[in-house]
């Protein structure tokens, strides 16, 4: 861990008057796995959609590498290097496993036209490099023999191990992790978190919002709490684990 990658500052935003992010602040670090944990309704998946530019702040701050990224369009902000997942899972179901991959890299020659008419040979030789990188992220992640099935024929832990594969297949180097392992298999959510843990390694930082504490206590160095658009507290995960409020929250 050693740079700051995401700084997020006395960020805002309400409905109706009622306020979902209510002057959050938090920074991520370059390498660095952080949990967002709270009960329904704290405002976790709302600051994912405020940094992923599906909701505009009212307030505040957020830049990833010193750019401000807030309030610009998705594709913008994805442009500089952020990816994420959603907790209803947004594959394009009637595709192949590779084509949803191939879907996510950047770069893809037949996006502009030029390239289909004039530079047929060069787009041809790219598209055979996109496929065999695709192959090979599917290979890595435990996915190789899903390769050609539609990803609606996959298991719900499947799919959400193939959406894990897409965010990873973009070369972002922010993942933001909507519940990556609620609802699955306990060998699924082993082997998801087996990823997780292994991305700093590969230059990857990841901000993930889960219930599960246990998960986010294996594979994340710090952790915010959050209830009510306010950040409570952070901390080490048996710090925020310890706190009178967290404890509050999950068992009372």
């Amino acid at each position: 861990m050693d740079r700051l990658l995401l700084k997020v500052e006395n960020v805002h935003k309400a409905f109706d008057g009622v306020k979902a992010l209510n002057d959050v602040s938090v920074d991520i670090r370059h390498r660095e796995v952080v949990g967002m944990i709270g009960p329904n309704g704290a405002g976790k998946t709302t600051l994912f959609n405020v940094l992923t530019g599906f909701l505009a702040a009212d307030q505040g701050t957020a830049t990833l590498r010193g750019q401000n990224i807030l309030r610009k369009p998705p594709h913008v902000i994805a442009e500089t290097g952020i990816a994420r997942t959603f907790q209803r899972l947004r594959l394009i179901r009637h595709l192949t496993v590779l084509d949803n991959i191939l879907l996510w890299r950047r770069g893809q020659p037949g996006e502009r036209m030029v390239n289909v008419f004039f530079r047929w040979r060069a787009s041809a030789k790219k598209e055979a490099e996109n496929r065999g990188a695709a192959r090979s992220l599917l290979a890595d992640v435990g996915l190789s023999e899903k390769t050609n099935d539609p990803a609606d024929n996959l298991s719900y832990g499947q799919q959400k191990l193939l959406s894990l594969a897409c965010c990873l297949a973009s070369g972002a180097e922010l993942l933001l992790l909507d519940e990556p392992v609620a609802g699955i298999a306990p060998e699924m959510i082993e082997h998801i978190l087996s990823i997780i843990e292994g991305l700093p390694a590969r230059g990857r930082s990841v901000m993930l919002i889960e219930h599960n504490l246990d998960a986010v206590a294996r594979v994340c160095s710090r952790v915010v709490f959050m209830d009510s658009g306010a950040k409570v507290c952070e901390g080490t995960p048996q710090e925020v684990r310890n706190d009178p409020r967290v404890i509050e929250a999950y068992i009372d």
